[in-house]
């Protein structure tokens, strides 16, 4: 089963008031789509995608690489000019997370979840991550533009995950489909651009809580070489993470690494 993906079919499965304000770009390999844009950000308006069937250069948060076969995943980037503040920057992030399990739901996954802050997992394995990469205009104090990036393992590549992620890495289909990837691409664009056209009003915010799967779990706080034994309580109105540490402090974590706590 071939499900090659096409700017034209994309267009198809968007609704009716996205067709004339997206445009897509499409890829065969490319270091990242997030530094095509990056590169192109004087010349291109809002609604630019940038989608690829392989990236060589993936980036993820904290400096890490993305795992981006050819073929196998969708690799998307929005470029953004968003009206907020730096500090609701991280809504963007919010906002895409809660889009992608919504493009999943729509095109039959098992129900995606949600690892604070920015990935989605399908059948307790990580398949898909988010980075929104921002700069910032000190003269209005506003973002000048944003990049939003997501890769999603949507099936797995052939001789399966390298060895150092395959324990945590997984992939949404089990098998192919035709048109199955530009339907999520498309469908992932729909849910993300409603949320966005209304950010600060936080229409997504309810589903987030209820696809964060950390909540009410042991957790690892983990910055740089220090982990520190939490509890994860709850989310404060911005998405931020509130924990109550093995002393007895609570905190409250607007962005950072959590990892899951094994008994």
């Amino acid at each position: 089963m071939v499900d090659s993906i096409k700017s034209e079919k994309i267009v198809q499965f968007l609704d009716t008031d996205l067709k004339d304000k997206i445009k897509i770009e499409v890829y065969e390999k490319a270091s990242s789509t997030n530094t095509l844009i990056r590169q192109r950000v004087n010349e291109i308006e809002e609604g630019f995608v940038v989608v690829a069937e392989e990236q060589t250069e993936g980036r993820g948060r904290l400096g890490r690489s993305f795992f981006s076969p050819d073929k196998t995943g969708l690799y998307i980037s929005v470029f953004l000019k968003p009206k907020i503040a730096p500090q609701d920057a991280a809504l963007i992030t919010i906002a895409a997370a809660v889009a992608v399990c919504d493009a999943l739901e729509k095109a039959g996954a098992n129900n995606p979840q949600i690892k604070w802050v920015n990935d989605v997992f399908v059948n307790n394995k990580k398949a898909c991550g988010i980075l929104t990469e921002a700069s910032f205009n000190a003269q209005s104090g506003m973002l000048d533009y944003a990049v939003l990036g997501v890769g999603i393992n949507m099936y797995e590549p052939e001789g399966g995950f390298p060895e150092d992620i395959k324990s945590i890495a997984g992939a949404v289909f089990a098998e192919k489909n035709e048109d199955l990837r530009n339907r999520v691409i498309a469908y992932f664009l729909n849910s993300f651009m409603c949320y966005y056209q209304n950010l600060s009003e936080k229409g997504y915010f309810d589903k987030y809580m209820e696809k964060c799967f950390v909540l009410g779990k042991d957790i690892n706080v983990i910055c740089g070489d220090s982990v520190r034994c939490a509890k994860a309580l709850s989310l404060d109105e911005n998405c931020g993470l509130c924990v109550e540490y093995d002393n007895g402090e609570k905190a409250i974590l607007g962005s950072g690494e959590i990892s899951i706590r094994t008994k």
